[in-house]
């Protein structure tokens, strides 16, 4: 609609800072369009000071997580706890790359690389749980109860979600696709939590060692997704 003196242009042309804006920033679009002010100096400091506290409480949780299900599991001989702590390891190597990242003086000279570590963790990630789930579908050894396993997931459901989404809201607040990855890879953390003390209860209630490698496989298909997405850098929205 043409706009005359006194009339409202409703025009669904895009403006051409928005236009160029599309054109910007992530693959897929889902960052800050390229004319949106830049945060302060203070306040970039602040997140990014804060992006740094978070992922060193991550790789101190999963450092001690790991042992104790690594621990845990080859006493009890669950697969799905061993498999927990890898999952673990795993984690600490994503949240190493994003505090690598913030440990310079320029982070998004290093975004890209950091993104690639995280999303070979997710794919490690992936074909672990795959490999395991399998093997005890095919008859592996049936796991023993292990109330340690199932209090150490009752922790990691509580803890993880925190952790995951204070990350998340800095990340996105910075518009880095690194911070944000790493969070999703802690809530998928979340998830493998939620698996394994749901198939560590079963197991010990009713005997039902099968449920877990069944969730578990659906797990892995997500870890697969998100791995992709931190591939081609489509974590920041």
């Amino acid at each position: 609609m043409s706009t005359d003196q006194g009339r409202i242009d409703l025009s669904l042309t895009p403006s051409p800072a928005v236009s160029a804006s599309a054109g910007d920033g992530c693959a897929d679009g889902c960052c800050a369009p390229a004319d949106t002010p830049k945060l302060e100096p203070r306040r970039q400091a602040v997140l990014t000071r804060r992006v740094r506290l978070l992922v060193a409480a991550t790789i101190t949780y999963n450092v001690i997580e790991a042992i104790v299900a690594i621990t845990a599991g080859t006493i009890a001989s669950s697969t799905a706890l061993i498999g927990f702590g890898l999952d673990s390891v795993i984690e600490v190597a994503s949240a190493a790359a994003v505090a690598w990242q913030f440990s310079g003086k320029d982070p998004e000279a290093r975004e890209q690389a950091a993104l690639k570590v995280i999303a070979v963790s997710f794919f490690a990630l992936a074909a672990y749980v795959t490999v395991e789930s399998v093997r005890s579908l095919l008859g592996a050894e049936a796991a023993d109860h292990s109330t340690v396993g199932i209090v150490l997931a009752a922790v990691s459901l509580l803890v993880m979600p925190f952790l995951s989404v204070a990350q998340r809201r800095a990340g996105r607040e910075l518009g880095s696709a690194s911070a944000v990855a790493d969070s999703k890879q802690t809530l998928l953390c979340t998830y493998l939590s939620g698996v394994l003390l749901v198939g560590l209860l079963l197991n010990s209630l009713f005997g039902w060692s099968w449920a877990d490698p069944i969730v578990a496989l659906v797990i892995a298909g997500v870890a697969v997704k998100e791995g992709r997405e931190a591939w081609r850098g489509e974590h920041c929205c």
